[in-house]
């Protein structure tokens, strides 16, 4: 990537054995699966038996109004929230819970901890820690969890943070940095961990529309690199030219699931076209 976030043809943002290790595996195993996945928090059921998976390398992109579920869902699936009834998977073995004759049982948060560096959460307001700079908040996951030397982690993060376009920013803190900045040091911290799949919790809704572009094109460029992604989106451009398959929600279920060019041009649901409908005005 350029300074500014342009892509960069000299180099990917991922190295060349972690697209390997991408790609290991059938295309048609699901890497994140929700099967059955049911939560509420107290009288309001949020999510009501989800059931959906994301193949190796696609990009699912899932719409939806305010408050249809999109974002518990994906809570869910980074194992940030407990579910109530169903199952996680990744890589077809539960995560987040292990099996019991009464049901599921939540796992320690030291387990936990440890099964979500392999699902990368990106969110829609940076969560960066506003006393490290951009290169503190990268190297944190591998000191901290991966358990790499300072010096080891440093590098790591500087090459990271070059390839996502912000090798001059690597001093800054959060507030030094504009939002899109912010958003790509968050893809950064979440890459640098080597995640199996990466979720985006509406990645731009907090940036000012001049800033959304440079926030796309790296997602853009991970997805042609064959990165697993889950992206929770009203970027309808980014929906229909780079996600593998869109899914609409409504009142905690999945209405809608489709490929791009039929989901937009045809969408079977009535629901689904008001919503589209009312998105592009």
């Amino acid at each position: 990537m350029t300074g500014d976030g342009r892509p960069d043809a000299a180099h990917s943002i991922l190295d060349a054995d972690v697209i390997a290790e991408l790609h290991q595996g059938s295309p048609k195993e699901y890497v994140l699966e929700a099967v059955d996945v049911a939560k509420r928090y107290g009288h309001n059921q949020v999510l009501q038996g989800v059931s959906f998976g994301v193949h190796r390398g696609d990009v699912k992109a899932i719409l939806g109004p305010s408050g249809s579920g999109k974002s518990t869902l994906l809570r869910c699936l980074a194992l940030l929230e407990p579910v109530q009834r169903g199952e996680i998977r990744l890589d077809g073995q539960l995560v987040g819970a292990h099996r019991g004759h009464g049901g599921n049982t939540p796992l320690p948060e030291r387990t936990l901890a440890r099964q979500r560096t392999d699902i990368g959460m990106v969110f829609q307001r940076f969560n960066l820690f506003p006393h490290l700079t951009a290169l503190g908040n990268v190297m944190l996951g591998l000191t901290e969890v991966r358990g790499r030397s300072a010096g080891e982690a440093r590098e790591i993060a500087s090459t990271m943070l070059e390839r996502v376009g912000l090798a001059n920013r690597a001093g800054f803190f959060p507030s030094e940095l504009s939002g899109g900045q912010q958003q790509r040091v968050a893809i950064a911290r979440a890459l640098v961990m080597r995640p199996k799949v990466l979720l985006f919790d509406e990645p731009t809704s907090a940036l000012d529309p001049e800033l959304v572009g440079e926030v796309l094109r790296v997602m853009e460029e991970l997805a042609r690199e064959g990165m697993t992604m889950v992206v929770v989106t009203h970027e309808i451009g980014f929906a229909r030219g780079v996600a593998s398959r869109v899914l609409m929600m409504d009142e905690g279920q999945i209405i809608e699931d489709g490929a791009p060019a039929e989901f937009f041009s045809n969408p079977t649901q009535e629901r689904t076209r008001r919503f589209l409908d009312a998105v592009r005005e």
